[in-house]
């Protein structure tokens, strides 16, 4: 029988050098050096220090990050969190206090942005910018 609910843990004292892949939910409170990989939602723990690659579907990050965060939905720092590294995200919440050292790339409209508006053109015309 599967649960989908399921919430993996790794806890304080485990120490990972490698890649992590999972499906669901995952919470690190240890230490892991290499990429972490997933369509889930991670959680980065308090007592986590990671050092290397996050690409899930969102992220919470109470912990310590040296690395480049990309998530397809939402990304947390929360007010202890510490992040040296570049973020891209569809949506983003800095907490007070949280440090954050890198460059961030906000774009709520991911899928969007990629296509041009051309309804109503016509062919072989330009768009004028509405906004002007």
């Amino acid at each position: 029988m599967s649960d989908n609910n399921t919430r993996n843990v790794l806890s304080q004292d485990v120490e990972i050098k490698g890649s992590i892949k999972f499906t669901n939910d995952l919470t690190i409170d240890g230490k892991v050096e290499g990429e972490i990989i997933s369509q889930g939602v991670l959680t980065v723990g308090e007592n986590a220090e990671i050092r290397g690659e996050i690409k899930t579907k969102s992220a919470t990050v109470h912990g310590k990050v040296n690395g480049n965060i990309t998530v397809d939905e939402r990304c947390e720092l929360k007010a202890r969190a510490v992040l040296h590294g570049d973020l891209k995200a569809s949506r983003l919440v800095i907490e007070e206090g949280a440090t954050f050292v890198g460059k961030s790339e906000v774009s709520p409209n991911k899928i969007a942005s990629m296509k041009p508006d051309v309804r109503g053109i016509e062919p072989g015309k330009v768009a004028a910018n509405p906004a002007r």
